[in-house]
């Protein structure tokens, strides 16, 4: 019994340490952010339902589910609300229609 929670108490901390990867948006001044409420905005019109948004490492963290219902875990620059990829993850390629 001890083994499996110590087991489960790593598989959880170890989701949570890689979550975020290397995620970091350029520096900014304030005036130059868009509101997160903009970005909420933005991707609820693409069919995203939005849980949650936060700043991360000067980026917007958005969790959710994206527009296909997947779960999300997505970072948007806050200037441009273009989306960027943690270090070493890629952009899914759109589905064939």
């Amino acid at each position: 019994m001890k083994h499996l929670l110590v087991t489960i108490a790593l598989a959880v901390t170890a989701g949570t340490a890689f979550a975020h990867g290397n995620v970091s948006c350029p520096a900014m001044p304030k005036e130059e952010k868009k509101l997160q409420t903009e970005l909420q905005k933005k991707l609820e019109s693409e069919g995203w339902k939005v849980r949650k948004v936060q700043n991360y490492n000067g980026c917007y963290e958005v969790y959710g589910f994206d527009g296909q219902g997947k779960k999300a875990e997505a970072f948007f620059n806050p200037k441009t609300f273009e989306r960027v990829y943690p270090e070493g993850e890629q952009p899914e390629a759109a589905p064939a229609k």
